[in-house]
């Protein structure tokens, strides 16, 4: 696994933190994260989720170029998207600090399934129900590895 670089030590905060079994991001709305309405563009929620996920990842020691790479014997691996469902509940508005709140909530073989909820203090915003596949770099679905199911705390 990845050790920290020499950069990101002196922003220890700005992957967010892993509290209770789950990653919080925390996320300012800028201007260009909203539409012409002046509200948060459904596609920011999409982006953001992402860095939840990646950052997740991050503070667990995982790397997507080692991964890629290929470490402990294991063929070069990416995470891709599966499925995605997505609920919008409220907007959000321009300087507002959101969270990006990422949550496993099962897994199996290839795939993990993460609940991602965007909040607003105690305001749920949107919550997105996301599945994940582990394939080779030929595209092929791979099971997840023993030293990944360890550090992501599945055995």
């Amino acid at each position: 696994m990845m050790n920290q670089k020499p950069h990101d030590q002196k922003w220890p905060d700005l992957a967010g933190r892993i509290k209770d079994k789950q990653h919080i991001l925390p996320i300012r709305v800028y201007f260009e994260d909203t539409d012409f309405s002046g509200l948060v563009y459904h596609g920011s929620y999409l982006r953001w989720c992402e860095r939840g996920r990646s950052d997740w990842m991050r503070l667990l020691g995982v790397s997507h170029e080692e991964l890629f790479a290929g470490v402990n014997g294991s063929p070069p691996l990416m995470f891709i998207v599966r499925n995605m469902e997505m609920k919008f509940k409220r907007p959000a508005k321009i300087d507002e600090i959101l969270h990006v709140v990422s949550t496993t909530k099962d897994w199996s073989g290839a795939s993990i399934t993460m609940q991602q909820d965007i909040r607003r203090g105690d305001t749920l915003l949107m919550r997105a129900i996301v599945q994940v596949v582990l394939i080779s770099d030929k595209g092929k679905p791979q099971r997840l590895p023993k030293h990944l199911a360890k550090t992501f705390g599945y055995i």
